[in-house]
């Protein structure tokens, strides 16, 4: 998905003036639908399929408008607690997209939450929070009542992938706003308030190269990160080694940029991942399964050694690049990655033209481990 897709604060088909309204209340049913029919995911709930509650029957039966069939469908994407499923606009005071605009990961450790990483250089890391803090309340409110509110108005609870999901995108916090979290660790407790960091991203240049060091600034979306990468390349000595820094790739990108940087290190066609569409087995009932590959690019090649760099921070696309080098033998260096699922499609609803953004596709290193699950390399080279 490319940056700052969920940023829009219109829908996609704006109703023009004189033109019939379109059927928002159809929408919304549509929208079941194709969620049934395309999300990739659907065997993580029970029954392999998507949570359905009286308060999300409610809400869609009271669709009517464009500002209700968004809200409805911001409401269908959370329940499934993937941060890869996202709608293609949104409200002004909605929640800060992960990990796009988070300077904190959260996972859940026994009965409560404690922080993973920090983003370097946000509110977060500047105001000393570090990893092995505990959150332990947003807003005032102990952790535990913040996360039952979260999920309370879709009739579900913070069980399973919910509890971290949704601690995630309470640190987020609303777009529009400061957060007041507090952190329990070795400085004792403190409740910090931090700016939203939707609110102080600033635009930037597509990479930062420092020295053989090739640092990607979240633009892996961006066509003219293939010029910048490429002239960053030819200035590096053939036999020089390179680090491809992939710590800050959040929002992913396409992968006709994945495929220009990867290509440089390939000397004939090479496997990188691996991709299947439940969508198509479930219509017909026949399986389907390819191998996308990297081609070399003429006159570009390095021969040196690479590695590259990952991070929480690593999403989508950046994923991609990370398990098509361990796919190559390069090292893949860091921590866990930000662990999203799958290649996300665009859905155009039929009458509103409202986007939903979906993983439809399942990913795979080639040696067939879900991408979503790989894990950065302890190589020797790696240090």
């Amino acid at each position: 998905m490319r940056p700052g897709a969920a940023a829009l604060c219109v829908l996609a088909a704006p109703v023009t003036l004189g033109a019939a309204t379109p059927d928002f209340a159809g929408d919304a049913r549509a929208l079941d639908a194709l969620v049934a029919a395309n999300y990739a995911y659907l065997d993580r709930f029970p029954g392999g399929t998507a949570p359905a509650t009286p308060q999300l029957a409610a809400a869609r039966d009271a669709v009517h408008d464009r500002d209700s069939l968004l809200h409805y469908a911001e409401d269908v994407l959370t329940a499934l607690a993937d941060h890869h499923a996202i709608t293609g606009a949104s409200f002004k005071d909605d929640w800060a997209v992960v990990p796009t605009y988070a300077d904190l990961w959260i996972e859940r450790a026994g009965d409560g939450y404690v922080v993973d990483a920090v983003r370097p250089d946000t509110p977060a890391a500047r105001a000393g929070v570090v990893g092995s803090d505990r959150l332990i309340a947003v807003g005032g409110v102990p952790i535990a009542r913040a996360l039952a509110a979260f999920w309370a108005p879709l009739g579900l609870d913070a069980g399973g992938e919910r509890g971290a999901y949704g601690a995630r995108v309470l640190a987020a916090g609303r777009r529009d706003r400061p957060r007041v979290l507090t952190f329990a660790g070795a400085r004792g407790t403190r409740a910090l308030t931090l700016a939203s960091l939707y609110a102080t991203h600033t635009d930037r240049p597509p990479l930062t190269v420092t020295g053989t060091t090739i640092r990607f600034n979240n633009s892996l979306g961006d066509q003219t990160t293939i010029a910048a990468f490429d002239a960053a390349m030819a200035a590096i000595p053939g036999a020089a080694p390179v680090t491809i820094d992939l710590t800050d790739t959040p929002s992913g990108g396409n992968t006709s940029v994945a495929r220009a940087v990867m290509g440089w290190f390939v000397r004939g066609p090479s496997a990188y991942q691996v991709h299947t569409l439940p969508a198509e087995e479930r219509e017909t009932g026949v399986p389907r399964q390819w191998i996308e590959q990297v081609l070399p690019r003429a006159g570009k090649y390095h021969s040196g050694p690479v590695r590259a760099r990952v991070g929480r921070w690593t999403g989508s696309m950046g994923e991609g690049i990370a398990i098509g080098f361990a796919a190559f033998g390069t090292p893949v260096c860091g921590t866990r990655m930000a662990g999203l699922r799958g290649a996300v499609y665009d859905f155009p609803l039929p009458a509103s033209g409202l986007v939903v953004k979906l993983p439809a596709e399942r990913l795979y290193t080639v040696s067939g481990t879900p991408r979503e699950d790989f894990q950065p390399s302890p190589d020797a080279r790696c240090r």
